[in-house]
């Protein structure tokens, strides 16, 4: 029975005993002190502190529309953003740079403009490359397999064929 009770009587975190750890310390009374850290649990998972996750706030897409803001400006490009750049190099020609100013706020251009067909490598070293090192590279994209089953059964009856000859041979 006395087990039980010292079971339930062991302390988890120190803020359960409140200011008087700190008084026995100032107080210079030491068992006291021992005592009230003895009764504190030697289990580290108990004492690990766990916060609660912060509550759920509204998401970038949800705040934009109640501020009734646009999209954002697009990191890189995309089809529309060449389109958007000689427009606002039209206008710039045309009308100055109030134009282009104008044009930007309505239709964002991209903030970087990657080379492309350079299958992912920078404009120089791609350009660097000999023709058969650039045949070599890997596709960008991945080819989709042009595959029926008439033309795997037709495979396969070939395979099985030129089996059974070097079998035999």
């Amino acid at each position: 029975m006395q087990i039980h009770t010292l079971d339930k009587a062991q302390l988890i975190n120190e803020v359960q005993l409140g200011g008087q750890l700190n008084h026995a310390v100032e107080g210079g009374r030491r068992a006291d002190f021992a005592l009230m850290l003895a009764m504190l649990s030697p289990d580290h998972l108990e004492t690990v502190p766990v916060d609660a996750p912060p509550p759920k706030g509204k998401t970038e897409a949800e705040l934009r529309a109640y501020f009734e803001l646009r999209d954002p400006q697009p990191l890189t490009t995309s089809e529309h953003c060449y389109e958007n750049a000689a427009a606002q190099a039209k206008a710039f020609h045309e009308s100055g740079l109030n134009g282009v100013r104008l044009l930007q706020e309505l239709q964002p251009t991209a903030l970087t403009f990657p080379p492309q067909d350079t299958k992912g490598l920078p404009e120089e070293v791609y350009h660097n490359l000999s023709g058969h090192e650039r045949r070599m590279l890997p596709p960008k994209e991945e080819a989709k397999i042009k595959a029926s089953p008439q033309d795997l059964y037709l495979s396969l009856i070939q395979a099985k064929r030129f089996s059974e000859m070097y079998q035999t041979a």
